[in-house]
């Protein structure tokens, strides 16, 4: 009673045999032909592969994995039959596959003759441990004084530490309820480990140490990185080169999906007044420019050129020393100018394609006319420089203060960041609105954001003398946002869940250093509020 079914599959011998004589005739005359055109491609082909077989490896992919598309594939073999290698032959003709010519990707066709630029180097292994070449110096282990193994070592190790990490979250969240805000037993071993391991110090004498590095910068000069041990412990230098090889695995990711080409298109440094600035990122300025590698700036109308001769001929005729735009604040020699991207478009334009070299988030450049501009500046007798800027849109439907924040790299670390943030907030209270930036935020912003939040509220504490506090009264009086508010208490483990309520812990020790630094820091870099000549502009 059990049913066996058959299925034929349409095989050329199984078709030829029900077929008449004729059309079996036909198709030998058929075969006969493809059979003299084939053998002559065969005997071409077996002629390239013996001259390819002389090299002694085959072409990669620019993450050093060998061909895996079936056209990148020889299908003929020497140890292969003539027979067998005819009728393979046939049927790739017959299929449409023979000889059909190589279709790449454009992110996987690359120039075979590319080279590292570091001396010495063979362009074999990456600083990522993830690829078997690389082409460029920011890749290069012999750059960063490693080879090849000891990166692939190092990337298991990170491999390991972030699943023994991930398991262990996954083990307090199980553990611990979402309201505690307590750090557990495991994160406060592992803080007093990073503890002695940061007190802990390679013992080299100071002498023989400088000796080593002035050595091998001799040797070496600007084509090698310089000497990285002992200048910190051995915990912060290994966290450093998590970080490199993190954002060269993001690099090279968006050098596959072709976002960003291998040493073109790609902007190295800017003239810009009197310094030189390496970049960061990369900015959509004009092919014709991009390809320079580097590009000379007017400090004033931020205008671009191509070359030291064509911008010493603007500077003589350039009547700018200032920012268009109204000056709205001014004490001592800074300034803040406020710029509307719909009267000033060029200008707007200009400096956020120059912002983008620095910033890695920012995606607007010419549609400026929604935005107001606020340029911080530094005056001297030659003009007033650019120290930094934020853009703000002109109606924010969720309260942005900031849309985009840039410090320019020659005044970081310098206290404008912070500035330019209190200066966004002064704006916010003269509005009477409650503020907050636009999301997300660069590393180096988010940074900035959270240390002056920190100091905001800190300050508040210090004189506040009540016995209840409200989230809802700081806000009104900051200007800053409640949910930027509580994430900084999170975080400065200051806010409690008891007995049904939340408490914020006054932490003296907190206040006392902040008291400290604020008196070594002085009033040099704050913003008077009596300084500002400004009411929120109506409307567009």
């Amino acid at each position: 009673g059990t049913q066996v079914i058959i299925f034929c599959t349409e095989d050329s011998d199984f078709s030829a045999e029900h077929t008449d004589s004729s059309e079996s005739d036909a198709h030998a005359v058929r075969n006969t032909r493809l059979t003299r055109s084939s053998l002559r491609l065969s005997r071409n082909s077996q002629d390239i592969k013996e001259s390819a077989d002389h090299d002694e490896s085959p072409p990669r992919t620019p993450t050093g994995n060998a061909p895996s598309s079936e056209s990148d594939i020889d299908m003929s073999s020497p140890n292969v039959s003539h027979d067998e290698s005819l009728a393979k032959e046939l049927s790739l003709k017959e299929s449409g596959l023979a000889h059909r010519p190589k279709r790449r990707r454009f992110h996987e066709s690359y120039n075979f003759n590319m080279k590292c630029p570091t001396p010495g180097c063979n362009s074999l292994g990456h600083l990522t441990g993830k690829h078997e070449r690389h082409f460029s110096i920011s890749g290069c282990p012999l750059y960063h004084n490693l080879s090849a193994d000891e990166c692939k070592v190092k990337a298991s190790s990170r491999d390991k530490h972030v699943e023994e990490r991930t398991l262990s979250q996954r083990q307090d969240e199980n553990r611990h309820s979402a309201r505690q805000q307590a750090q557990t037993e495991r994160q406060l071993r592992y803080k007093e480990k990073v503890t002695e391991m940061r007190r802990k110090r390679n013992s080299v004498p100071l002498k023989e140490q400088k000796d080593k590095y002035t050595e091998h910068r001799q040797t070496h000069g600007s084509s090698r990185e310089p000497l990285l041990e002992n200048i910190t412990s051995d915990y912060d230098l290994e966290l450093f080169r998590k970080a490199q090889a993190r954002v060269l695995d993001d690099l090279e990711k968006l050098r596959l999906q072709g976002q960003v080409t291998e040493g073109g298109n790609m902007i190295k440094a800017i003239v810009f007044g009197r310094y030189e600035l390496d970049t960061w990122y990369h900015s959509p300025y004009p092919e014709e420019y991009a390809r320079l590698g580097r590009l000379y700036m007017c400090e004033f109308c931020l205008k671009y050129m191509k070359s030291q001769t064509i911008l010493r001929r603007h500077m003589a005729k350039c009547v700018w020393k200032h920012p268009p735009g109204d000056e709205i604040y001014r004490k001592g020699v800074i300034s803040v100018f406020e710029v509307d991207g719909k009267k000033n478009k060029i200008y707007c334009q200009n400096l956020c394609l120059l912002a983008k070299l620095f910033l890695d988030h920012k995606t607007l450049y010419y549609d400026v006319e929604p935005f107001l501009f606020y340029v911080m500046t530094e005056a001297d007798n030659t003009g007033c420089h650019l120290v930094g800027y934020f853009s703000k849109e002109k109606n924010s439907f969720l309260n942005y203060n900031v849309s985009c924040i840039l410090t320019m790299p020659q005044y970081m670390r310098q206290g404008y960041g912070k500035m330019l943030i209190d200066f966004s907030y002064l704006l916010s209270k003269v509005e009477e609105k409650v503020g907050s930036p636009e999301r997300p935020l660069s590393d180096l912003g988010l940074i900035s954001y959270r240390s002056y939040w920190k100091e905001v509220l800190l300050r508040y504490l210090h004189n506040f003398q009540g016995k209840e506090i409200s989230i809802k009264e700081i806000s009104q009086e900051t200007a800053v946002n409640p949910v930027d508010i509580v994430s900084t208490l999170q975080s400065l483990q200051m806010l409690k869940y008891w007995k049904g309520k939340h408490l914020i812990l006054k932490r003296q020790d907190l206040i006392d250093d902040w008291k400290t630094k604020e008196a070594k820091r002085g009033s040099n870099k704050t913003i008077d509020s009596t300084a500002l000549k400004w009411s929120p502009p109506n409307g567009t």
